[in-house]
């Protein structure tokens, strides 16, 4: 196996359908700038609260990619 170099940045997805989809919301938004996107981890969980309902779910991952040197 080669070595390799990857790039980690922090991406925040939200949805108000649940935390998953605020997850795949945050990947796919990223992967139309980004390539060879690798792993996604999720690092927190939270949600907006509005007179009691939930409004907003939102997850924050670290998303790694492979960086293309010169």
């Amino acid at each position: 196996m080669d070595a390799s170099t990857y790039t980690v940045i922090q991406l925040v997805g939200t949805s108000n359908k649940s935390w998953e989809d605020a997850a795949k919301t945050a990947i796919d938004t990223a992967g139309k700038s980004l390539r060879d996107l690798r792993v996604a981890e999720v690092t927190r969980m939270d949600m907006t609260v509005d007179k009691g309902k939930v409004k907003l779910f939102r997850t924050r991952l670290n998303l790694s990619f492979k960086y293309e040197g010169e």
